[in-house]
């Protein structure tokens, strides 16, 4: 088993849980559908939902717009312009997991080199230097940073480079098969999974997109990392 050095975090649903803004970005969503005349039930809105993560769509809120205006890209931009706007226009807080940031204290005081691979805004890094994590990130840059969106693998090497290891000497943790786990392994990385929010369900396509481990709380977290670092 490789030595692995350094972890690498996902910030939405391992550090933030992000309960606020999935509640907001919902509300926001059916608003702007409503604007367009188009009315959603709880019911139809997750199915829609849990479509969109079966079929690993990129940007689940995208394609939750897309299916319910039928494909109408005209509708579907005004919508998108829409929710985008009103969600620039909110101040929502950090929600850390429960136990996350003493595991990201402890591992950052046994050296483990520490790095995040984040579809965020560069708004996201200031709320977790607020929250006192910025100083554990040896690698402390989102895609509102550095312009490296997952799954591309280049968001994943950028941290490498900062950390000075190689793939094969890092663990990823996410909450996401597609985003987060697949290209991880590709890159030859070890990946934990975090079940938790709307990919929990999500399953992987083939063998080599499967977790080395799936948890779903920190304490699993925690002996995951510790079992993979060899």
């Amino acid at each position: 088993m490789p030595s692995r050095r350094a972890v690498l975090f996902d910030v939405g649903g391992p550090i933030d849980r992000e309960e606020a803004f999935e509640r907001r970005i919902d509300a926001e969503i059916l608003a702007a559908l409503a604007a367009e005349g188009v009315s959603l039930d709880p019911v139809a809105y997750a199915e829609l939902c849990a479509r969109a993560v079966e079929r690993f769509a990129p940007n689940l809120y995208e394609a939750v717009i897309w299916q319910a205006l039928d494909g109408n890209r005209e509708r579907c931009e005004r919508a998108g312009r829409r929710v985008a706007g009103r969600m620039a226009e909110a101040a929502l807080p950090l929600e850390l997991r429960p136990g996350i940031a003493d595991l990201i204290h402890r591992l950052h005081g046994r050296g483990v080199r520490l790095g995040l691979v984040a579809n965020q805004p560069a708004a996201a890094l200031e709320r977790l230097a607020a929250a006192g994590l910025g100083a554990c990130f040896g690698h402390f840059a989102v895609s509102g940073t550095n312009g490296f969106r997952k799954p591309d693998a280049r968001a994943f090497l950028a941290a490498c480079t900062a950390l000075a290891v190689e793939p094969a000497g890092c663990i990823m943790v996410g909450d996401r098969i597609d985003n987060d786990i697949a290209p991880a392994r590709a890159l030859g990385m070890a990946a934990i999974r975090l079940s938790t929010g709307r990919h929990a369900g999500q399953r992987p396509r083939s063998w080599r997109e499967v977790p080395d481990a799936d948890v779903d709380d920190v304490a699993g977290l925690a002996a995951a990392i510790d079992r993979l670092a060899g």
